[in-house]
């Protein structure tokens, strides 16, 4: 090689060392065009250029050729797909980061934490208080941390019991109802004065207190509103009123449109008239405290299926306080064993109120007169 190179003119080894030196310069430039200087071919004819070019990119890329570069450098739409993707779920975050720093900081309370160094939940929990039911309610684990054991607790517990409220109740009172302790003593001493002007027991009072500890909230304004109702909406005399009221004190502070709803529901749509309507609050009024559609439910299967009258009915009210599906289950066992008879004229009677009282052990061997077994059996082939 070196004879051949030492035999060539000057002017043509210089145009050698010039396309070798473009040569290595494309090696290191891709993609930067270079104007190669072409040496003639032994017959000195001029070589073919694009043939030259062809033969260069083969050398620089492997043995590719000009298609097979573009496909590989051509961008796939996938890519694309996950890069657009990718983009706009970091733009989202930062725009969910931002609002979060915007955002102030809720606080939290796990009155538990407080325990050991507060003498006032160490009192609540030894009196029965579930403080687990404050975390539930915005607000109140706040408001009970700012009690004052001696100023705002005990002068209300102890008022509470001047009324006849027994100290067992109080934990039960106080996880229901820990606002209490935000009424004045004297507006508590206010609404019980109005109660006995009322000519309501002390016994009376004691379980209005016990049973529902949102009465002593209400003013005498409200409550005497609430009581004149119910007097004028069911024809109710004085009587009627505090047996009532000491019967299911929650129904006095019950939401109004719901009565109101429960009303037209037992009027209109189950039948019974304006006496008996009077019977039956008297009797059960936790039924105006039911979801009407399902005191509806219930009146349908016993007054269709069962063939209860309304008479029977007003006479064991506790039908409707059970559950439509316990009924249905219950009388379709019944009726398997030959069993559902109602009338009270009739031999092998079976007191509807009975059979929907006790579990279902009790139901299937002091009513149903069966066993368990059977009972389950029936059960499953439901």
């Amino acid at each position: 090689m070196l004879r051949i190179l030492s035999k060539l003119p000057k002017n043509k080894f210089k145009l050698i060392e010039n396309v070798v030196t473009q040569k290595r310069y494309i090696r290191g430039l891709p993609r930067q065009k270079e104007v190669l200087r072409i040496l003639p071919n032994q017959n000195g004819e001029q070589p073919d250029e694009v043939e030259m070019a062809r033969k260069e990119l083969a050398e620089l890329t492997g043995g590719m050729d000009l298609e097979q570069l573009k496909q590989m450098l051509k961008p796939s739409k996938a890519g694309t797909k996950l890069a657009l993707t990718l983009k706009q779920k970091n733009q989202q975050q930062e725009v969910q980061h931002s609002v979060e720093e915007k955002l102030p900081l809720q606080p939290t309370y796990n009155l538990a934490a407080y325990v050991n160094k507060s003498e006032l939940l160490q009192g609540f929990i030894k009196l029965g208080v579930d403080l687990s039911s404050f975390e539930k309610r915005k607000g109140l684990p706040e408001f009970v941390l700012k009690l004052d054991l001696e100023k705002d607790v005990h002068p209300r517990l102890l008022f509470l019991q001047d009324q006849g409220v027994a100290a067992e109740h109080f934990g039960e009172l106080i996880t229901k109802n820990p606002l209490i302790f935000k009424v004045e003593l004297d507006d508590m001493q206010t609404r019980v004065n109005y109660l006995e002007s009322k000519k309501f027991t002390k016994k009376q009072i004691q379980r209005i207190l016990t049973l529902n500890p949102y009465w002593i909230m209400f003013s005498t304004r409200r409550v005497d509103k609430r009581l004149g109702y119910f007097q004028k909406e069911f024809a109710l005399s004085g009587d009627d009123v505090r047996f009532l009221s000491s019967k299911q004190p929650r129904l006095i502070t019950y939401n109004m449109q719901h009565i109101q709803d429960a009303t037209f529901c037992i009027r209109e749509e189950m039948g019974f008239n304006k006496e008996e309507i009077k019977v039956l609050l008297l009797s059960k009024p936790r039924l105006w405290m039911l979801k009407p559609d399902d005191l509806v439910e219930r009146f349908a299967y016993a007054h269709q299926e069962m063939k209860l009258s309304h008479e029977m009915l007003l006479q064991q009210p506790e039908i409707l306080a059970s559950r439509e599906f316990r009924l249905r289950e219950r009388h379709e066992f019944l009726k398997m064993l030959g069993r559902a008879q109602y009338d009270p004229q009739k031999d092998m009677y079976i007191s509807p109120k009975i059979m929907v009282e006790g579990n279902n052990f009790h139901f299937v061997r002091k009513i149903a007169k069966s066993d368990m077994e059977t009972f389950e059996l029936f059960l499953k082939s439901r």
